[in-house]
């Protein structure tokens, strides 16, 4: 099975395309991770992606696109994957489905996490973490038991992602807006396009999508 997950940041893409994969068998595929890869290997794209990565620039599409043609002939790739990340406006769509054409594969779902702007900000803006062993917490959601003091360690110090501030959350769903959510009616009109209750509980969402995939 064929799949791409499409979701502002925050949305839990990441997290359900590894439940769904794990219980699928087929491969999740990030971008970052693949570029990464591509690069440690060697590849001919691989090697044009690394000075500009070196470089901190952003990997031009015709390179990106280059990459997943790639990873797609790769073995593990045969039983299908889960595209998370790509792709982020619709040239790139355009340029997926001349990959795919090319291989005479086509995408079964894609599926959107669908989340409220205003939820979503609270949800990011309110998470931090014990810096101790990483156990997860929330402001509003999921505090510690004991003031102060991690459930999981008993370790008193927490951190916060830099970035999980009000002002970069916003500004990351603008771009996602203005550049990524066409795609919801460009995968749509392909009767690809398949949504889900992003802002349920994890294992809801993971049970919504297996419902859509026919998957047990």
């Amino acid at each position: 099975m064929r799949l791409i997950f499409l979701g502002p940041p925050g949305a839990g893409k990441g997290t359900q395309a590894q439940r769904i994969a794990d219980a699928l068998n087929i491969v999740q595929l990030s971008t970052g991770e693949m570029l990464r890869t591509a690069v440690a290997e060697g590849t001919e794209v691989g090697k044009k992606a690394k000075p500009i990565m070196e470089r901190g620039d952003l990997v031009p599409d015709d390179i990106v696109v280059g990459i997943i043609d790639e990873r797609f002939g790769a073995p593990d790739c045969a039983n299908g994957f889960i595209l998370d990340g790509f792709p982020r406006n619709t040239a790139q769509a355009e340029a997926l489905d001349k990959v795919l054409a090319a291989r005479d594969l086509q995408l079964d779902h894609v599926v959107e996490l669908k989340v409220d702007d205003e939820a979503l900000v609270e949800r990011i803006t309110g998470r931090f973490t014990c810096e101790n062993c990483g156990e997860g917490y929330h402001d509003k959601f999921k505090r510690p038991v004991k003031p102060g003091i991690c459930d999981r360690c008993g370790h008193r110090k927490f951190s916060r992602r830099a970035d999980d501030n009000e002002q970069t959350v916003r500004s990351r769903l603008e771009v996602y807006h203005r550049e990524t959510a066409p795609l919801l009616a460009y995968y749509s009109a392909q009767s690809k396009l398949k949504s889900v209750d992003g802002m349920a509980d994890m294992d809801d969402v993971t049970a919504q999508i297996k419902a859509i995939l026919g998957a047990p």
